[in-house]
C-alpha cells in the first residue's frame, strides 16, 4: 500500500518533461525486523527497494534517506536536469549525514531534514 507519492520532473536533457514518480509504500512486519519498501520511477526502468529497521519508524525514516542518497547519486541530478518545484531547490528527501554536503538549495537550508 502506497502511504506516500512524491512527483519530480526532468526538465532538461534527452527525457525533458518525463515525471519521475517516487512512491513510499506502508512499512510490514517481517520476523525480526520491519521493512518498508520505495520505488523511483526513473525512465530507464523503475527502481525498486527498501529500509529495513527494528521498527517501521526506523524502516520508514532509512527508507527515505536511501531515496534522498539515490535522487543526489542518479546522473539526471549530476545533470542539473531533476526538480521537485523549482530546478536546483532539491527534492524534500533527507540524506545520511555524511551526503549533506552536496544537497541543493532547500534541502541545504534544512540540512538534509
Amino acid at each position: 500500500m502506497i502511504i506516500a507519492e512524491r512527483i519530480l520532473r526532468l526538465v532538461s536533457g534527452e527525457h525533458a518533461g518525463t515525471t519521475v514518480p517516487v512512491r513510499i509504500h506502508l512499512p510490514e512486519k517481517m520476523a525480526d525486523h520491519w521493512a518498508c519498501s520505495y520505488e523511483i520511477g526513473w525512465p530507464e526502468g523503475m527502481r525498486i527497494s527498501s529500509g529495513f529497521g527494528v521498527d517501521s519508524v526506523q524502516a520508514l525514516s532509512l527508507a527515505m534517506q536511501k531515496v534522498g542518497t539515490e535522487l543526489y547519486m542518479n546522473q539526471h541530478h549530476r545533470d542539473q536536469s531533476l526538480a521537485f518545484e523549482e530546478p536546483g531547490q532539491g527534492y524534500g528527501f533527507p540524506v545520511p549525514k555524511p551526503l549533506r554536503d552536496i544537497l541543493i538549495g532547500d534541502d541545504a537550508t534544512a540540512d538534509g531534514i
